[in-house]
């Protein structure tokens, strides 16, 4: 008799802590989804893909993406890659205060370029998901040869 109250002690002992594990989980989760939702956030006043309209090879042209911090905290833009060595991007490097506004400049040099070109900028940033990415087309016709002769 004595070892089955013991059984039963260490029973309700292994329940309980189980149920202990599974709070704890549960606060964790919880406390990283409030966390999540205090990030920053950066939005964009424009949606889509940002169209420069036709271009003559050689011409160079930008275009500033505004955004605001949405998010609780303040935003920092850690650092922004081009796919394409023809695309610079400037940013701001200090922290955007929730609710600020601020810009992402990109500046597209079509030398070299011809066609349809289309080209991605991506912002990583202290925010969830880390990265976002902005799109840019524009269609690249060749440099008239008025200066040959025939």
């Amino acid at each position: 008799m004595h070892l089955r109250n013991w059984l039963l002690i260490i029973a309700v002992a292994g329940i309980s802590f189980g149920q202990f594990s599974c709070d704890n989980r549960q606060q964790g989760q919880a406390a990283q989804a409030t966390a999540s939702a205090k990030r920053p956030v950066i939005t964009f006043a424009e949606k889509g893909i940002y169209d420069f309209g036709t271009l003559t090879e050689g011409d160079t042209v930008e275009h500033v993406f505004a955004f605001t911090n949405t998010g609780e905290f303040p935003l920092i833009i850690n650092n922004i890659t081009a796919s394409c060595g023809c695309t610079t991007p400037d940013w701001p490097h200090e922290p955007v205060a929730p609710g600020e506004k601020s810009s992402v400049r990109v500046r597209f040099n079509s030398r070299g370029k011809s066609g349809e070109q289309s080209k991605t900028i991506t912002i990583f940033a202290n925010t969830e998901p880390a990265t976002t990415d902005l799109q840019f087309k524009a269609m690249v016709n060749p440099k008239s040869d008025s200066g040959k002769t025939s």
